[in-house]
């Protein structure tokens, strides 16, 4: 069942170095990372320009760009790890985690990239699970594999460690929430371990980044990113399991979710999915059913570069329009569409007020393209 991957483009080496810089700089994200791109053609360029627009978006601070030391000793420091970082676009991205909204422009990765050509699964459950549980995850991850398909999931105790064990032989891929040589939690190393050697770990953190607990929400994100679904094994109703269902809902990916004891506090979210409409799981046939008419064709490869946008003949925005854009937005999330129509402005007009906020730390984006404001505290 892998398919062959499609011909992609590769960056140079100097490319990487400035995408990583990019990345890596305060403020950066892959929704900006990717308006820099397509405004200015290269990271380099986009670098440049960062300090003028961040100080037009009202940063009382210049975000930090690292410089080519920090980055070549990061590089440097992947080499040492056996890993390597890996562009959208290149054939050895994953091919699920490019139909994300808003993809991570640099992963890396440590291991055996032909995981990434298989079709995926991701499997989560709760850190505490039942010995049933462990048993229904290694066995839904190992049969799973046995039909061709990868099985993705967070390293994380319980559930997670049983389907990566379940999938060792078939193909796994473990996604880490601080950097590729930080794995956590300490009695998975040898896990993580023996995934790097016959399956692949991926992480968008930096190396040498301890996890912290806001970095497992962007791990789970990754994780339901890299599956055609999801499958929820045992979680209780306040979980990290339940985000994952809850951003693989938003991607369009398939939410399973297999049932349990109502006595049972570690099956109180799984059942609550079941309520809210997941496709229910009591065997793999279930999963394979349900996924067989999504399986089937290769995923276009998107550019790797932009050329820089054509100029509009709109003038650059000035004072009284950013004033306009501001006033319009607040704590509350709105689409950029909604912006657009409300402030009269011109779209590239508006575009470049809400990088030069983001720049600045000022605004935060959410899914499906909406924005909001970060009030000042």
């Amino acid at each position: 069942m892998t398919r062959s991957p499609a011909v992609a483009p590769s960056l140079s080496d100097r490319q990487r170095l400035q995408w990583l810089r990019l990345i890596r700089t305060e403020t950066v994200g892959p929704a900006t990372f990717r308006e820099l791109i397509n405004r200015y053609g290269s990271a380099g360029t986009a670098i440049e320009m960062l300090p003028e627009l961040a100080a037009r978006g009202g940063a009382t601070r210049l975000p930090r760009i690292p410089d080519e030391r920090e980055v070549e000793a990061e590089m440097e420091a992947a080499r040492r790890n056996g890993a390597r970082f890996v562009a959208i676009g290149e054939a050895d991205y994953p091919q699920m985690l490019r139909r994300m909204d808003l993809p991570p422009p640099l992963i890396a990765v440590k291991g055996r990239s032909e995981v990434f050509g298989l079709p995926a699964v991701s499997i989560v459950g709760a850190r505490n699970a039942s010995l049933a549980g462990i048993r229904m995850a290694k066995q839904l991850a190992h049969e799973l594999g046995r039909e061709g398909y990868a099985i993705a999931s967070g390293l994380a105790r319980g559930i997670d460690a049983a389907a990566h064990a379940g999938s060792l032989d078939t193909g796994t891929i473990a996604v880490l929430a601080g950097g590729l040589d930080c794995p956590y939690p300490p009695e998975n190393h040898a896990l993580c371990r023996e995934i790097a050697e016959r399956g692949a770990v991926i992480s968008e953190m930096p190396f040498g980044w301890e996890p912290r607990a806001r970095d497992f929400p962007r791990r789970n994100r990754l994780v339901a990113g890299l599956g055609l679904g999801l499958v929820v094994v045992e979680a209780a109703k306040r979980s990290g399991s339940l985000i994952s269902a809850r951003l693989a809902n938003e991607m369009g990916r398939i939410v399973f979710a297999v049932p349990g004891s109502p006595l049972d506090p570690r099956a109180s979210g799984t059942n609550g999915l079941l309520k809210d409409g997941a496709t229910i799981v009591t065997e793999t046939r279930d999963v394979l059913e349900a996924l067989a008419p999504l399986n089937g064709g290769p995923t276009p490869v998107p550019p790797l570069l932009s050329e820089p946008e054509e100029p509009t003949s709109a003038p650059p925005p000035g004072d009284s329009d950013r004033g306009r854009v501001t006033e319009a937005l607040g704590p509350v999330p709105v689409h950029v569409d909604e912006l657009i129509r409300h402030t009269g402005l011109h779209p590239s007009q508006v575009m470049t007020i809400l990088l030069e906020l983001d720049l600045a730390g000022r605004l935060e984006r959410h899914v499906g393209g909406s924005v909001s404001l970060i009030l000042d505290t």
